[in-house]
């Protein structure tokens, strides 16, 4: 078993207001921010993690495929990867939305472990 549990029981409705905030948007993640450094939350910390890993992957894509796409060849390879990247994180991102919505500490599928254990310092 891992030492983050998946599911944790719903919290009070304003403990999920950092949750909710941070995946709307950049300006949506800066505000939940500026919101759980003045009432830090185990829920607001790690749903920010979710979406700072979220924000990271995504970026960390885009600058490849955007490369990518300027060689001729690859290109058309590209054409077809990038959009199904995009729907990927696209379904993490709605995963994580309705986690937080709900109240939940659920990770997202495949990164969430991850997004925890890299951004583990971040929000405490």
């Amino acid at each position: 078993m891992s030492d983050t549990p998946e599911t944790t029981p719903a919290p009070a409705k304003e403990d999920t207001t950092v949750a909710l905030l941070a995946y709307i948007t950049l300006i949506g993640f800066i505000i939940a921010i500026v919101m759980h450094s003045s009432k830090k939350t185990a829920l607001g910390a790690f749903h920010l993690r979710q979406v700072l890993g979220l924000f990271v992957t995504g970026f960390v894509i885009w600058i490849p495929c955007l490369i990518l796409t300027m060689i001729p060849v690859v290109n058309i390879i590209m054409i077809l990867v990038w959009p199904l990247l995009g729907i990927s994180l696209f379904v993490l991102w709605i995963m994580g939305l309705i986690a937080a919505i709900n109240g939940q500490q659920k990770l997202m599928p495949v990164v969430g472990v991850h997004y925890q254990k890299w951004f583990a310092n971040a929000f405490n």
